[in-house]
């Protein structure tokens, strides 16, 4: 991977933890570190050593507290714009990975950090943890597909709400409302937790992975028919080498070896 200046990546086991390391802004998304996570989800769609993400912040008190506000103060019609589209291209990049993404979620998830991790694909949060879209605030609302997402998870009329009073919303919450997978005590919990899922669904034939993902995103895109998605996709399925590994292995009760053709 390459070297960033606001982003730390390492790959172990072939799950790739990304932190957003900007601790002292509570690890606040500005232009620059949007763009920096763009281009690593680049290479990691590139990378075949790369078999699965855990997105996290640095440090104990943010996994990323909002947009950097002094440069969204600097926004106008234009260029606002632009910040949101630069956003919403990379957060589509990472919720349409064909690898698992796994949102790592310790204190601060507010605006651009709720956002980022609604973008992966499954989200566990310590009990520190605290999401919100208190974008209203500042007289803007979310602008990296928050308001996409959020009622896909949550429903629509809590969405609404969490969106039009900007409070913000508990670890518990969060998990009874269904926008948070897990909860788990603390960081280090958070992390153990999210290996251990990870390498649990990379035992799992990868294609079909990439395929669920493909599947479950096509039934909330007005232009594609999701059924006739799964369709093509479960054909997809049976042509590979991994069905017939998967098959063989179940018939003569051993672990499959799936290799992703």
């Amino acid at each position: 991977m390459a070297n960033y200046k606001y982003i730390d990546t390492e790959v172990k086991d072939g799950i790739l933890t990304l932190t957003i390391d900007r601790e002292d802004k509570l690890n606040a998304l500005n232009k620059a570190t949007l763009e920096e996570i763009g281009e690593a989800f680049q290479e990691i769609y590139d990378d075949s050593d790369v078999k699965a993400v855990v997105i996290i912040g640095s440090g104990e008190r943010a996994f990323v507290a909002g947009a950097d506000i002094a440069e969204v103060s600097e926004l106008n019609e234009v260029n606002g714009r632009k910040f949101a589209e630069v956003g919403q291209e990379v957060f589509a990049s990472i919720e349409k990975c064909d690898k698992p993404v796994v949102a790592a979620v310790h204190g601060f998830a507010l605006g651009g950090g709720c956002e980022l991790a609604m973008a992966c694909h499954i989200r566990i949060a310590s009990r520190s943890a605290v999401f919100g879209q208190p974008e209203v605030n500042l007289g803007l609302i979310p602008g990296f597909g928050g308001t996409q997402r959020l009622p896909n998870l949550v429903g629509r009329g809590r969405a609404l709400e969490i969106m039009m009073t900007g409070d913000t919303i508990s670890a518990e919450r969060a998990y009874e409302i269904g926008l948070v997978n897990q909860l788990v005590e603390d960081k280090a919990a958070l992390v153990d937790y999210c290996e251990r899922l990870l390498k649990k669904i990379t035992s799992k034939a990868p294609l079909a992975i990439g395929m669920v993902v493909d599947c479950v995103n096509a039934a909330y895109e007005a232009e594609e028919n999701g059924y006739q998605t799964e369709a093509n996709s479960f054909a997809a399925c049976c042509k590979s080498r991994d069905f017939v590994e998967g098959t063989q292995a179940f018939l003569e009760k051993r672990a499959p070896q799936f290799t992703g053709e």
